[in-house]
């Protein structure tokens, strides 16, 4: 098949150099996070999927032998298709709450001042040693805890905020949690949108494989700004930095991430869309 040839050069290409990296031992700070924090597995993204009530004919189906997968019966003999009611019994409780949290980011407004300084507040007031990455401080240590001091800290991810250190946690206006996450999570978060990466893995078979390649690719742009613009200096990984200290940065910096909240909205909805097919679709063939 045409689709899946194509998906599988198209995976193979997102994660060529994470491979090579593998190889010899090395990691890149930028490149491997999504493989690292996601638990991206190469041999998973070359798998494409057709989504939610696509059949499959032909001699030829990998697709009969994989898991949440059976042939169903039509008029020109079999196809082969996802078998919903199968992955709704199994996955249906997550299936709901990634169509609740979804559905509930896309009807706000997207935020735009929170200048990234959810990577600032996880290394504020902390000893080198500990920090999660080897790049040093762009601003050293005292300007890197003064630029957090000098701005309002509004960090709405609990993804994020969980990072941060003790003393960068009562700077946050926000208490995200776990739990209300569907309340706080909004479309301009840079963690939101790549996050849309996780939940079509979280969505599986459901997902068709063209949406779960373009939320990796956007997520891959979007974690570069992430470290652009964090107080590490990128400049030995060939990125020049966005000073979010400065006027002129800050400005590139929301301008970035409006253009990012945009490109996510088609993409946040197509999961949407997924979701819901799962949890609608009737029982049965």
């Amino acid at each position: 098949m045409a689709a899946s040839a194509d998906h599988t050069t198209r995976a193979d290409a997102l994660t060529a150099a994470h491979r090579a990296r593998r190889a010899t031992g090395e990691h890149h700070p930028i490149e491997d996070f999504l493989v690292d924090y996601y638990g991206l597995r190469p041999a998973r993204l070359r798998r494409w999927h057709p989504g939610v009530g696509v059949l499959l004919t032909g001699p030829d189906v990998p697709q009969a032998t994989w898991r949440w997968y059976r042939a169903h019966a039509i008029p020109a003999g079999r196809g082969v298709g996802l078998d919903v009611e199968a992955f709704r019994a199994e996955r249906g409780s997550t299936v709901a709450y990634v169509h609740r949290l979804l559905v509930a980011t896309a009807s706000r407004p997207a935020f735009t001042g929170c200048l990234g300084l959810h990577e600032w507040a996880m290394v504020y007031r902390q000893d080198d040693a500990r920090r999660r990455h080897s790049l040093p401080l762009r601003l050293g240590r005292a300007g890197t805890d003064a630029v957090v001091e000098a701005h309002p800290v509004r960090c709405s991810h609990i993804d994020a905020f969980r990072f941060f250190t003790p003393a960068a946690i009562p700077l946050n206006r926000l208490r995200p949690t776990r739990e209300n996450q569907p309340d706080l999570e909004q479309p301009g978060c840079l963690h939101a949108t790549m996050d849309l990466l996780k939940w079509s893995l979280k969505l599986g078979p459901a997902v068709p494989g063209d949406l779960l390649l373009d939320c990796l690719a956007l997520a891959r742009e979007v974690r570069v700004l992430d470290m652009r613009a964090s107080p590490y200096d990128v400049t030995s990984l060939g990125e020049s930095p966005v000073p979010i200290e400065t006027a002129e940065g800050r400005a590139q910096y929301v301008a970035a991430q409006r253009a990012f909240a945009a490109r996510a909205a088609p993409l946040r909805q197509r999961l949407v869309e997924t979701a819901a097919a799962v949890l609608a679709a009737p029982a049965g063939p």
